[in-house]
């Protein structure tokens, strides 16, 4: 039977159609069944769906960690100065508050992950995506709150050490691992209650002393807020993969004259056995882990080096940045 000229647009389409379907439907497929990779001793499983390669688009890490068993974030008193300055943001400006064991909203949430992984946040701390953190654009920095999800009851405490979103219909930024405490990780955003939380009252219903944070972070202490200075601040430019930097090693006899970059510094040893792997394939340099006590926590610090000369330093600098891997700094051998 011959086919129509009207008929046969129609037939070509279902059929473009329909080998899009196979295709999607092969690629699901194989990309669910991924190996699980042994990691530092944790399992990590290749997340369905995700491009490991693709570190520049902000979303869920390729790596899978269980989150049931990262802890919440302990409130601790401060005993430092709070970032609570009147900043701006793409033209508008921002006027955080003074304290926050007052604060109580609902509204969206979101979460953000790689594209911030590894960089400072807006008090000088850095970002882990599996670490039990929040930004927020008027809470004074540092600051805990719980959050509940509203539509399972789920709860998490979290230490606020960051700014943003800055989108209207959100109050606040979860890390990925906060977000998949609460279920809603692969959605994006939920609907939640934020409350602040006072350490000290938090630890006197429980019968315990608050814990005291006796060291700060070595970082310029922000100011408390003074009327007519406002801050000008600018979110991280969007980033690109990097290729591989081939750095010579320093022969042993002039280790001590070379110098170390530290690329991020974590909470939870597996996200620093992470980084140090994706690091080992993109330098020739030595690449460990150096774990310290620091503020009555353990840092699993992620370095590399010695490496010979400036000029190598900073190649290394700009690649790591610009895989969004960390922001490197320089650093002794201690």
């Amino acid at each position: 039977m011959p086919v129509s000229p009207i008929n046969k647009p129609l037939k070509l389409v279902a059929l473009a159609a329909l080998s899009l379907l196979v295709a999607s439907c092969s690629t699901s497929t194989s990309t669910s069944r991924a190996p699980a990779q042994k990691t530092g001793g944790a399992v990590v499983r290749a997340q369905p769906g995700l491009d490991i390669n693709r570190a520049h688009k902000d979303g869920a890490p390729w790596w899978d960690v269980d989150v049931s068993r990262i802890p919440d974030a302990t409130p601790t008193l401060h005993t430092g100065a709070y970032k609570a300055n009147p900043y701006t943001v793409l033209g508008k400006t921002y006027f955080p508050l003074q304290e926050s064991k007052t604060y109580v909203q609902s509204g969206t949430a979101s979460w953000y992950g790689t594209k911030f992984h590894g960089q400072n946040t807006a008090n000088g701390e850095v970002y882990d995506l599996y670490g039990m953190s929040a930004a927020h654009k008027t809470l004074p920095l540092p600051s805990y709150v719980k959050v509940t999800n509203l539509d399972n009851n789920r709860t998490v405490i979290l230490r606020v050490n960051d700014r943003g979103p800055f989108y209207s219909d959100r109050i606040i930024d979860l890390s990925y691992a906060a977000a998949k405490k609460l279920g809603y990780a692969e959605t994006g955003t939920a609907r939640v209650k934020v409350e602040g939380i006072d350490p000290q009252q938090y630890w006197a219903q429980r019968g315990k002393p608050a814990p005291l944070m006796l060291n700060e972070p070595q970082t310029p202490q922000p100011q408390i807020a003074q009327a007519g200075k406002v801050e000008q601040w600018t979110p991280p430019p969007q980033q690109h993969a990097a290729p591989v930097v081939a750095v010579p090693q320093a022969a042993p006899g002039n280790a001590a004259g070379g110098q170390y970059l530290q690329v991020g510094a974590f909470a939870n040893p597996d996200a620093a056995e992470l980084l140090r792997s994706k690091l080992s394939g993109m330098v020739s340099a030595p690449v460990f882990i150096s774990s310290i006590v620091r503020n009555q926590q353990t840092l699993h610090r992620v370095r590399l080096g010695p490496i010979g000369s400036p000029g190598e330093i900073q190649q290394v600098q700009n690649s790591v940045r610009l895989a969004n891997l960390g922001q490197p700094s320089v650093v002794s051998a201690e």
